[in-house]
């Protein structure tokens, strides 16, 4: 599978192009970004073509890899899914339900693959808690922290744009609802309140199996009490999701072989882009309880269970 990167930032350079570089089974082929001189940069590093022009590089390639904030990855995702390549994206797959949905419809008129990464979603050790703990009946409520010091810290990420007007509500709650949709189920209903420092908020869901869950969610939190915790307490007792053993390059090529799969076999993987829309469904409901747009607890949004 030939793949192009269209991104050339930080997650770019750091994750996205030594994954698809150092990957066995794709062919990383080139780069396009939205400023020239960035993109021929690290196409330079890794020794394939600079594209000025996007669908120049859709031309020459099988799939596309998204490092961009998720509102530009919505509008190129679904022009690569209309030219007939398949997807491998980062989350959250937009910022807006419409902009999600248009890129499931463009993978479904398409018939092309699509995997959203979810870093925890491609780690060895939380898949594999992730996997064994949906198997499990009668869990009772759950309990998720994703705190981030982007904003306190020295982050690479703490000048971006979209996290400083989005917030951990966009940034870190898709990961706490990739982990926790599998296992309780889809949300039904949704409150949210924003009490706390800066971008912190707080979520309560109501899930499908009659369990719920409480997510603590922050990009501003002290540098030493960061860290992402899930607690699952049930009829099987406390599991606790635990730390992983690798970093995000790792889990983007499990990503990717994801996607390969995918694309060979016609098979959906959990994590496709209509999974992307679900997260965005509920993140948005919340959005607008906190921005005064909709009732203090309301439902999530039609979607399939998780």
């Amino acid at each position: 599978m030939r793949i192009g990167l269209l991104g050339t930032g930080p997650w770019a350079r750091t994750a996205y192009a030594p994954a698809l570089a150092g990957h066995t089974g794709v062919r990383f082929t080139g780069v396009w970004g939205r400023r020239p001189e960035a993109a021929t940069e690290l196409a330079e590093r890794y020794g394939v073509a600079a594209y000025g022009d996007v669908d120049a590089l859709l031309a020459d390639v099988d799939a596309v890899a998204v490092a961009l904030p998720p509102s530009v990855q919505a509008d190129l995702a679904a022009r690569a899914a209309r030219a007939g390549r398949h997807l491998l994206l980062d989350k959250p797959l937009a910022v807006s339900v419409a902009e999600a949905r248009a890129v499931v419809d463009a993978v479904e008129r398409a018939q092309v693959a699509s995997v959203v990464f979810f870093t925890a979603r491609f780690q060895k050790e939380p898949e594999a808690w992730i996997e064994e703990q949906a198997s499990v009946a009668g869990w009772f409520t759950a309990r998720a922290q994703w705190l981030g010091a982007v904003f306190t810290g020295d982050s690479p990420f703490a000048a971006s744009p979209w996290r400083r007007e989005k917030g951990a509500l966009w940034d870190v709650g898709p990961h706490a609802l990739s982990v926790l949709l599998p296992v309780l189920g889809d949300v039904r209903h949704v409150a949210a309140a924003a009490y706390g420092p800066a971008d912190t908020v707080h979520l309560v869901l109501d899930h499908a199996t009659g369990a719920s869950s409480t997510l603590t969610l922050s990009l501003t939190a002290p540098p030493a009490a960061a860290g992402a915790d899930v607690e699952l307490r049930g009829e099987a007792g406390v599991s606790l999701l635990p730390g992983s053993s690798e970093g995000a390059v790792p889990a983007l090529s499990r990503a990717a072989d994801a996607l390969v799969a995918a694309a060979r076999t016609g098979r959906p993987h959990p994590c496709d882009a209509a999974f992307g829309l679900r997260v965005t469904e509920i993140l948005a409901s919340a959005h607008d309880m906190l921005t005064g747009g909709a009732d203090r607890d309301q439902a999530a949004g039609p979607g399939p269970a998780a």
